[in-house]
This record gives structure tokens, sequence and C-alpha cells, in this order.
């Protein structure tokens, strides 16, 4: 068994793991934007390490996201108690309807639109990073963009911090893996109204590079 695997959308998250991991076991690889993408790669990463015999012991997700304004700061840390697949589901005139209550059979939801994170992992990033911000990571194809989309998902989820575009997948990949999983972001802007002034993205990156020394 090798090390630990961490997952980042882009590069450039990748290198700011990098620069700050300890461990030089630890394996970072970029694997695209989006759920689709995340979660084929993952799963394809995956399968060759499990041939080789040489299977990961552990899968994060990690990377910058959009925070929900009074749960996570910007510039701050969170870790996933889950991650959930925020639009999943359908609309109909009551509002969203996740997917696990659309009447599917069990087996063709994949465990449901949410995976929780490895309770020893997660107990291990919340030991090495006491600061970070513990609640739901939401996982969505069409980043959140208005105030009023805003506050409908912070109403559906009222214990999520935070929202990016893979976390779900991945877990969803490490879990048919048999695999732990955790995701860790830190944030580089509220969600909401799209203004590419308030960003603060060079923080977002200290910050993950700063977090990367939990990852071990």
């Amino acid at each position: 068994m090798t090390g630990l695997l961490v997952l980042t959308a882009v590069p450039a998250e990748a290198e700011a793991v990098r620069a700050g991991l300890i461990d030089p076991t630890v394996t970072v690889r970029a694997i695209g934007v989006g759920p689709a993408v995340a979660g084929a790669t993952t799963a394809r990463l995956l399968a060759l390490a499990e041939a080789a015999g040489r299977p990961y012991r552990a899968v994060v997700s990690a990377g910058i996201a959009g925070g929900f304004a009074g749960r996570a700061p910007v510039g701050g840390t969170v870790l996933a108690s889950r991650s959930v697949a925020a639009d999943l589901g359908a609309e109909s005139p009551e509002g969203f309807i996740p997917v696990d209550e659309l009447g599917m059979p069990a087996e063709l939801l994949g465990g449901g639109p949410t995976v929780e994170a490895d309770p020893a992992l997660l107990g291990a990033l919340r030991a090495a990073l006491p600061e970070a911000v513990v609640g739901a990571v939401l996982t969505v194809s069409t980043v959140t963009g208005t105030t009023e989309s805003t506050a409908t998902l912070a109403d559906r989820h009222p214990d999520a911090v935070a929202e990016a575009m893979e976390g779900y997948a991945v877990a969803i990949a490490s879990a048919q893996a048999g695999i732990p999983f955790a995701e860790l972001r830190t944030i580089s802007n509220p969600i909401g109204p799209r203004d590419r002034d308030g960003w603060r993205m060079r923080e977002a990156f200290a910050a993950l590079t700063q977090a990367a020394q939990a990852l071990a």
C-alpha cells in the first residue's frame, strides 16, 4: 500500500499543495474541473494503483472553494464532514427534490447524494488544523452566482460551509474502491453574485499551502 493521494482540479492548486507538503510519500495530481472528469480520473488512478499492487491508503479532494458568508471566512480553511451532490435531483413547483427522494433503487444512486468523510481521516485533519471550519461541502456543476440561489442553497443545506465542483465525484470513486476519503478546501470568495474584484485568490492559495502541512 502506498501513501495518501491528494487530488485537485487545476495545476495551480496542485502546486500550492506541493509547496506545503512535509510528507514525501504524498502524491498530488490535478485531475480537471467538474464532477464528470474528476470522478472518471479518480477512478482510473485508483484502479491503476490497485492493479499495480500499490493501492493508496486514502484520498483527499483539495483546492479552492467559495464559502457561505457567515459560515466560512475568505482565506479560511474548511474540512468536509460530508461531500454533497447539491444539484443532483429534479426541480418541481415545490422546490428541489434530491435524487434519493425520486424513488430510484438505492443501487442506482452509488450510495446517494451524500458521502460522509472517513471519521479517522477527518479526525486526523481536524487535529492538525484546529482552526478549520467543519461542515458539509457542496459539489455543483454550475457555480452559484446570484443572491437568490445562494439563499436557496444555504437554506436547503444549513450545515454547508462551502461549494466546489469535484469533491462528491472524488468521494464516490473512492467509496467504490473502498478507500477512505476526505475533502479540504480554502476559501477564495463568498458564494453569491460574481465579483472577481472581491476574490482573494492569493490568500486562498497561501492558506492551501499552509493546510497542506497536515496532509500526511
